[in-house]
């Protein structure tokens, strides 16, 4: 997606930029709800949905196909053993593969044309536990449900002007997603990014008791605002060659802060946020530590299902990290069956 000029910022837009956003940002999680019956929406009809007009690239993931690998350690200070009795959350170091990415189903976008920035992250711990999650950077969600996001994949894509129009009439909460990928600053490191988990888990503390949670990775790198035009100067895989240098000077850091609900806060929906005054609990520090091209690099064959939880976290009456894992799961067995289409060695040619 093109960068928003100033005029486009100063408002929600037109249909026109509101179907552009959404085409290249708002597929920022491959939802998809495959334990729903057959007639209504499966992770094939999802999945399909996500792919541009000429088709998926064979070998890559459907979405969030740019990315970069990177390894390091997650250092948890102790203090969420409170509200979780998962032992990532004991005091001690628990290492980490990960991968940046940004949400697009072309692994050869350019930087400036994709809104929506993620990170994968897997913590495994000594007991065998594992955690994995896939975050992106807006404040909220641009559906309330996976039927929702998958009739927003089909309006965005529709060749009838009057698709978008009536999608925006259905949904009123989409403006807000809108709101943020028009006027949010733009930023030109990973570094200086903050992902959020916008859906919500159960943390279940040693005496049993739950409770209803959202994180965030929020970055030791103070964030510079650039303007979308100076980001595009700045060249078409500006990210990935800026955290690879930053990472190879030093380690990049992130604090895990988990949010507390209030018996009162949503947890089922994804585009209503909780109120900025609630509990917050700072677990660790997540320490970027080496980048490597995702081509040969150990996020290759990961699939980022936010359901694989260890004990001590579990799924809320969110819908949606379940129709993420049936999304994820067809779209792993979907690029594993075209893996002789990879690039296995970076900077190889496409097939």
């Amino acid at each position: 997606m093109p960068g928003p000029s100033q005029s486009q910022r100063s408002a929600l837009g037109s249909l026109v930029l509101i179907a552009a956003v959404v085409g290249c940002g708002a597929a920022a999680f491959a939802y998809t709800a495959g334990w729903l019956s057959p007639d209504r929406l499966t992770s094939t009809k999802l999945v399909s949905a996500l792919a541009p007009p000429g088709g998926p690239t064979l070998g890559h993931r459907r979405n969030h196909a740019k990315g970069i690998c990177f390894t390091g350690v997650f250092e948890a200070n102790g203090n969420a053993s409170e509200l979780s009795r998962a032992t990532v959350f004991a005091t001690g170091q628990y290492p980490v593969v990960g991968r940046f990415n940004l949400a697009t189903p072309d692994p050869d976008a350019a930087d400036p044309t994709v809104r929506v920035r993620g990170i994968g992250v897997q913590i495994s711990a000594p007991d065998g536990g594992v955690w994995r999650m896939a975050m992106i950077d807006p404040p909220v969600f641009a559906a309330s449900t996976p039927q929702g996001f998958y009739d927003l994949l089909q309006a965005s894509g529709s060749k009838d002007p009057a698709a978008m129009k009536a999608f925006v009439a259905a949904h009123p909460e989409f403006p807000a997603f809108v709101e943020w990928a028009t006027k949010a600053p733009w930023t030109a490191s990973y570094a200086e990014v903050t992902f959020n988990s916008l859906n919500a888990f159960i943390f279940t503390d040693a005496s049993g008791t739950d409770h209803a949670v959202r994180w965030s990775w929020r970055p030791e790198a103070p964030a510079t605002p650039i303007t979308a035009e100076d980001f595009a100067k700045l060249g078409p895989n500006h990210l990935e060659d800026d955290i690879a240098e930053r990472v190879g000077k030093s380690p990049q850091r992130w604090t895990l802060v988990l949010t507390v609900a209030e018996p009162s806060d949503p947890t089922s929906d994804p585009t209503k946020a909780w109120p900025p005054e609630r509990r917050t609990v700072e677990a660790g520090t997540l320490s970027v530590q080496k980048i490597e091209p995702e081509a040969d690099g150990p996020c290759r064959d990961i699939n980022f299902d936010p359901t694989i939880l260890p004990d001590g976290i579990k799924v809320s009456d969110d819908p949606f990290p379940a129709a993420r894992s049936a999304a994820y799961a067809k779209s792993f067995d979907l690029r594993t069956a075209e893996a002789s289409h990879y690039p296995r060695t970076a900077g190889s040619a496409k097939p």
